[in-house]
């Protein structure tokens, strides 16, 4: 078999095992252990963390927060259109207009109908105009959007929770809750998705984490077209990632330093800490400070140079996901590990069960 064809990360998920909705205490999901070295699974939950994580590891989380970036309009002529946000609010260079109101050029997902065209103005509030610039591919479009007042407060007025598709179901005003990390910070909010492995955090975890011994860091990576976009290469030697935002802060910097030197674990919550950590390193060639934009894809082959561990969900068939899961603990390993899971009747996805890889 080719190691490097999109078929070899595939495999069968019964789509009943697809979350449709969080546990009911954020830290009742399921818990999979899988150890690099042997490939060896144990099952928990994820409240016995503070017992399963290697000793003096330090944790790495993701503090972006989802931003309710997903907007719906009806065109004049009827049809629905529908714009899910990319650039990250904080990213977006806006200027104030001669009539009044404000501009700021973005990236977007456009859906429609009929293929919005460049020019076309899209209203999708009275405070809220968008219009299109230029087409990309696979439905991104370069826009400008047009407001009166505060983007942020506009969005969170009158947008949705990015739900992945997959769910099936309307998102509902206890998804601005779940699907928000507890760890979100407000002057964070950039991400058109969860960095999911996070949801799983609840104060008392966090609590016997701390009274454990384990070192917390922090990060920021706004999800965005690059995490969830689908691999389409056959080969995964030719999947480019979208270019996303992060930032590794002088204070994070220098305990993921401090880890290294005393050859404590760092850990990753969830890939796109993982790829803030890495992309980082590889900009930078050394462990510090960094904020800027990442486009790196962790395949296997790829040499970590930061991680040792990662806390994970489970993720799609042929993702980037699951490569980068894959590189970290071996294919084969990691696909027994899902075909267990299956077995086990896991939850799967954005609001389903966690794995940790030590």
């Amino acid at each position: 078999m080719n190691r490097t064809g999109l078929e070899t990360f595939d495999f069968h998920l019964p789509e009943e095992l697809i979350a449709q909705a969080p546990a009911g205490r954020r830290d009742a999901s399921r818990l999979m252990v899988l150890e690099r070295a042997a490939g060896a699974t144990s099952l928990a939950r994820f409240a016995d963390l503070p017992d399963l994580l290697p000793p003096g590891a330090l944790l790495v989380a993701n503090n972006t927060r989802v931003l309710p970036a997903r907007l719906l309009a009806s065109k004049p002529t009827g049809g629905a259109v529908e714009m899910l946000l990319l650039t990250p609010l904080p990213l977006l260079e806006i200027h104030d207009a001669q009539d009044g109101w404000r501009e700021a050029q973005a990236l977007a997902l456009l859906r429609a109908s009929k293929k919005p065209r460049p020019g076309q103005e899209l209203a999708f509030d009275p405070d809220l105009t968008v219009r299109v610039l230029e087409r990309g591919d696979f439905g991104r479009c370069r826009v400008t959007l047009r407001f009166r007042g505060d983007l942020r407060a506009l969005f969170e007025r009158i947008g949705h929770i990015p739900l992945p598709p997959y769910i099936r179901r309307p998102d509902s005003e206890a998804d601005r809750e779940r699907y928000q990390t507890l760890h979100s910070r407000s002057d964070k909010q950039g991400s058109a998705a969860a960095p999911t492995a996070g949801l799983h955090f609840t104060p008392e975890v966090r609590a016997a984490l701390e009274a454990r011994g384990f070192g917390w860091a922090e990060a920021t990576l706004h999800v965005g077209y690059g995490t969830f976009s689908p691999v389409r290469a056959e080969d995964i030697r030719d999947h480019r990632m979208h270019a996303e935002w992060a930032e590794i802060p002088e204070e994070t910097a220098r305990a993921v330093l401090l880890a290294k030197q005393q050859g404590r674990p760092v850990v990753a919550v969830g890939t796109t800490s993982a790829r803030a950590l890495e992309g980082a390193f590889r900009a930078c060639g050394e462990i510090r400070p960094f904020a800027g934009e990442t486009d790196i894809f962790i395949r296997p082959g790829y040499r970590f140079a930061v991680l040792d561990g990662l806390l994970t969900n489970f993720h799609l068939p042929r993702s980037s996901l699951v490569i980068m899961v894959c590189a970290l603990a071996g294919t084969d390993a990691v696909l027994s590990a899902y075909a267990r899971a299956v077995r086990e009747r896991f939850r799967f996805f954005s609001y389903g069960d966690a794995m940790l890889i030590r």
